[in-house]
């Protein structure tokens, strides 16, 4: 029987067919000896069927984008049906937020393991996205090809030759920056690119740095080590009840993604008992459950800004929630978002500390990436001992980093840090004019008037971050940041 319904299938001319037979034969095959499989074979055997009907689940149901840009007046529609898997939802709003689109309004329904979404996007200047490049790589990356890569390939490791990646997590303080910028120079590390975040009297950064001797990748297992050690004597520092951590790695992972699972992981969401942060300066958000439908429902209100969709997103699926239907309308300048949740294990919110310790975590993701003080964008040719440089002048203006992003393309360093001043008021215009004159041969563009910033006050969570050890491309340096395993 089993060879007649074989040579069936082998005339047909569909591959998946084929496959499809095969998996059906073993499942009759191995079903009437299940009494006599053991327990653990049972499961195994269980898990990795389910695991191949998924897939070809998938691969008869490739998913279909769909970009319409005549349904919305003002907006560019971008519909996307798939299967469904967890984090299918935050796969797709990180694809649009990585081509810093803005997405102003959002619909999701993703029951009965199919997935369904509804995205309405712009450019950055708010107009419709009509750039065919734009177009072309949101259908394949979302579509049918993205069916036969890795569904963790945007979110996982790969491997790279180019560049060593260094993560670090430690407790902000003063001169953190300069401490790690120093001990980065001394191993002659090259910063090529970097992402600084710090909230709550915590800082985590993504560095891609490379040994200034060969170009690339660090390859002596010494020098790593070396690395490794001095960073995490430096995070540590004096404090004794809160952890650092280094790691060093030859991967590549989506740095923003990155940086909230770090974050996460070091638990920055948990506020100390003194904290004085204004209520008024906090997300509004919410958790309740819908017993009938056994959902947790959570709402969010805060003020709009770019991926701000992402990030919560993204935390849901660190925290192993399921997003089954939500609402995003982001059109004004407060964001809404709607949001029906399970666990991964198909419960809804169980207790009152479970549904505390999700307002914290969501209310931590939004804050990570809100930007204190006025944001300074630096261009200049890239060389060696950069980050030193710029580090010390900013240190000399009493000029604190709350945040930065550092990269280097072609030759040259383009920067964008947030800072304010150390003391906690507005940063001085003669101040800018100092780190002008001293920077040399630079392009540094301010956006804001200094005049208009207002005061930080000095328990800021982030007020000794990066105190003045800002830097251009070399910001990176900010191993100040934690490392993650």
């Amino acid at each position: 029987m089993c060879f007649a319904l074989m040579m069936v299938i082998s005339q047909e001319t569909n591959f998946l067919v084929l496959w499809a037979g095969f998996v059906l034969i073993a499942f009759l095959f191995y079903f009437p000896f299940k009494i006599f499989i053991s327990t653990e074979v049972n499961m195994s055997f269980s898990n990795d069927l389910d695991d191949e009907y998924e897939k070809l689940f998938r691969r008869l149901n490739p998913p279909r984008v769909v970009i319409d840009n005549e349904a919305c007046k003002n907006a560019t529609v971008i519909r996307v049906d798939s299967a469904n898997k967890h984090g299918k939802l935050l796969e797709v709003v990180q694809v649009l937020t990585d081509l810093n689109l803005i997405i102003t309004k959002a619909y999701v329904s993703s029951d009965g393991g199919w997935f369904m979404d509804v995205f309405n996007v712009t450019d950055q200047d708010g107009n419709k996205v009509t750039d065919e490049a734009i177009l072309d790589y949101i259908t394949k990356s979302l579509g049918t090809e993205s069916c036969f890569t890795s569904s963790m390939g945007s979110f996982g490791v790969k491997q790279s030759i180019d560049h060593t990646a260094i993560e670090l997590t430690g407790s902000d303080r003063p001169g953190l920056l300069s401490e790690v910028s120093a001990v980065l120079a001394h191993l002659k590390c090259n910063v090529l690119n970097a992402e600084v975040w710090t909230h709550n009297m915590r800082a985590a950064a993504v560095m891609q740095v490379t040994d200034d001797e060969t170009g690339s990748a660090i390859t002596d297992p010494e020098k790593l080590s070396r690395v490794k050690e001095l960073l995490c004597n430096v995070l540590k520092g004096s404090n004794k009840y809160r952890g650092a951590r280094t790691v060093v790695s030859h991967g590549v992972t989506h740095t923003e993604r990155r940086l909230h699972q770090m974050m996460f992981a070091d638990r920055d969401y948990e506020r100390a008992n003194n904290d004085v942060l204004d209520e008024k300066q906090r997300p509004n958000v919410s958790v309740v459950n819908w017993y009938e439908k056994d959902y947790s429902v959570i709402t969010i209100r805060s003020k709009d800004r770019p991926k701000l969709l992402f990030d919560t997103v993204c935390t849901l699926t660190d925290m192993e929630y399921v997003v089954f239907h939500a609402n995003i309308d982001a059109e004004g300048p407060e964001a809404h978002q709607e949001y029906y949740i399970k666990h991964v294990d198909g419960s809804p919110v169980k207790s009152e500390a479970e549904r505390q310790r999700i307002i914290q975590c969501l209310e931590a993701a939004i804050e990570r990436r809100v930007s204190e003080g006025l944001k300074l964008e630096l261009c200049t040719k890239d060389r060696i001992g950069l980050l030193s440089d710029v580090t010390r002048i900013f240190r000399e203006n009493s000029l604190t980093v709350t945040r930065a992003e550092v990269t280097t393309r072609a030759g040259k360093a383009v920067n964008t840090f947030y800072v304010s001043d150390a003391s906690g008021y507005p940063v001085d215009a003669k101040t800018i004019d100092s780190i002008r004159q001293a920077t040399g041969q630079t392009i540094l563009k301010v956006k804001g008037s200094p005049e208009e910033l207002k005061p930080v006050s000095q328990e800021s969570p982030t007020r000794f971050l990066f105190g003045g050890l800002f830097k251009s491309r070399s910001f990176v340096n900010f191993g100040l940041v934690k490392s993650y395993s």
